[in-house]
């Protein structure tokens, strides 16, 4: 697990793809996101929407999408480039 130890929290780096079932783009996503987050060691948490109706009608249409914990989402298309910036940003 990667992360660092602030006090008695340990704080993993965590960038979720919210993802549906046969969705291509969201594969084409992934393969964008693994080599990213493996040099800058984060983990990828895949959450897909399709039994949660809250998550359909917020990202339906939208997928593939990546999420920080902090609130913050980019909607594809993106790039290595953009998701790594977006990392950097917070830490």
């Amino acid at each position: 697990m990667f992360g660092r130890l602030l006090g008695a929290v340990l704080l993993v780096k965590r960038l979720t793809i919210y993802s549906g079932p046969n969705c291509h783009l969201c594969e084409q996503a992934k393969a964008i996101l693994y080599p990213v987050l493996t040099e800058k060691g984060w983990e990828l948490v895949e959450v897909n929407i399709q039994d949660d109706e809250r998550l359909k009608e917020k990202y339906g249409i939208r997928i593939p999408v990546v999420a920080l914990a902090n609130g913050d989402e980019k909607g594809w298309p993106f790039t290595s480039a953009q998701i790594g910036r977006m990392l950097d940003e917070v830490g």
